[in-house]
């Protein structure tokens, strides 16, 4: 697909983009054997290049910088992003553009241990999102509805409503599966394998495999290079990581596709399975008894030794649905119905305010489900908190006169800063929407 367009104009870049998106998934969709050998200029095009700027722009990771320590604000300031951008566009077009390595950022885990994270250089990011645009159309093509991590238009609700559809149709074991370190160990032949099935410019084959390979610098100052893995804090690497896992979800489409197959199999005694993947985390749902799960465990762990990734013995669990599992931050289990150490001195306006923003977060993510009971205790409990701060915060301030001077039941400053009621948050169910979601660019002309 040849374009040369050299004058960037942004409605017209919004609205152009999309329009080849949609052709290529299209293509793609007709096709499922097609491969796609001229793609290397949709990357270096300048309204691909401009769209790719601005997502990397209004990305939270924009002040971070990269090896060269370059932030975006640095670019708008210092370079200009016409300069920036055209400078770019001729490195790539050229085939002169080589990727830097990553700087390492270490990240704590809920479990106290740390998450490495490989932070690009803007230059870097800019290209990564322009290959993104052009081979997520595709892929998402052949991506099967059962995984939900990092796709467009889907989200970690849509994967819970699955899973409680399911538990209410007989699927009653599950198998909780975790891979060790995935971003870090996913094979790069095997993966580039599993792309150059859908891409055949090898420009392109040749720019995915030098992102893989640009290393990770460590802040020690030490140079890492690796066959395996593709580094999370990457804008690719998502994408990539689906491409990999995408074998684990049609291995286990495949045992049985249709409902005819599936009630066959029931007949004969065999059981069924329904697969739910979030990115890396993912539960297998089981109609049949707990060996039928459990026989699953090295059938799995062989599917991903494909792509050069581990279950993890330790951590894969397989769980009852009465029993109840955690995945995504939710609580999923089946009742039966009966008949730091830091001192910083911040005032109760800033306390409030930083409080509110993710109590309403929170309550935003959860307020699909049965959460009423559990919003109105959370509520309760941040005003104990809070409270109880205040009174060690103002030594000798008693209960009552807390109540007096913030109020009986929600705390208020002077500044009619309140505390967030989540009671006011409505809940509802989420609807399962199963194989119906869209593609973003399903209708685009």
């Amino acid at each position: 697909m040849n374009t040369d367009a050299s004058v960037i104009d942004l409605p017209q870049v919004e609205r152009r983009v999309p329009q080849i998106q949609a052709k290529l998934h299209r293509w793609a969709g007709d096709d499922p054997h097609r491969r796609f050998d001229d793609l290397y200029n949709l990357v270096c095009d300048p309204t691909f290049l401009a769209v790719a700027w601005e997502r990397v722009r209004n990305n939270r990771g924009a002040r971070s910088a990269g090896v060269d320590r370059q932030t975006v604000r640095y670019i708008e300031d210092e370079i200009g992003v016409e300069v920036f951008l055209q400078k770019l566009r001729a490195d790539v077009k050229s085939r002169s553009f080589t990727p830097l390595p990553a700087r390492e950022q270490m990240i704590p885990k809920a479990n106290g241990k740390l998450r490495r994270l490989g932070i690009p250089t803007v230059r870097d990011r800019v290209v990564q999102a322009a290959l993104k645009l052009v081979l997520e159309p595709i892929f998402e093509a052949d991506f099967l509805p059962c995984s939900y991590g990092f796709r467009p238009n889907r989200r970690a609700h849509d994967a819970i409503a699955e899973i409680r559809h399911f538990a209410g149709h007989s699927y009653e074991w599950a198998v909780e599966g975790d891979i060790k370190a995935c971003f870090d160990e996913i094979s790069h032949p095997a993966l580039m394998t599993l792309v150059g099935k859908r891409i055949g410019d090898k420009r392109v084959l040749a720019l995915v495999k030098a992102f893989l390979k640009a290393g990770i610098l460590a802040a020690s100052g030490a140079l890492g290079f690796s066959d395996a893995g593709t580094p999370q804090g990457g804008v690719l690497s998502p994408l990539l990581a689906n491409i990999a896992l995408s074998v684990l979800d049609e291995h286990m489409t495949g045992k049985a596709e249709t409902p005819r197959e599936r009630e066959r199999r029931r007949k004969h005694g065999l059981a069924n399975y329904r697969i739910i993947r979030y990115a890396d985390d993912f539960v297998i749902l089981v109609i049949g008894t707990r060996a039928d799960a459990q026989a699953l465990l090295p059938e799995l762990a062989e599917v991903l030794s494909t792509v050069g990734l581990r279950l993890s013995e330790e951590k894969t669990l397989i769980t009852h649905i009465d029993e109840g599992m955690d995945f995504l931050g939710w609580r999923i289990q089946r009742h039966r119905q009966k008949g730091s150490s830091k001192h910083i001195n911040r005032t109760l306006a800033i306390v409030l305010r930083l409080l509110n923003t993710t109590l309403r977060g929170w309550a935003e993510y959860f307020r699909y489900g049965v959460s009423h009971a559990t919003f109105s205790y959370l509520t309760n409990h941040a005003w104990l908190r809070v409270g109880k701060w205040m009174r060690r915060k103002h030594s000798g301030l008693s209960w009552k006169e807390l109540r007096r001077l913030y109020g009986p039941s929600r705390l208020r400053t002077q500044d009619g800063i309140t505390l967030i009621d989540l009671n006011s948050v409505s809940t509802k169910r989420y609807r399962y929407r199963g194989a119906k979601i869209p593609t973003p660019w399903a209708t685009a002309a």
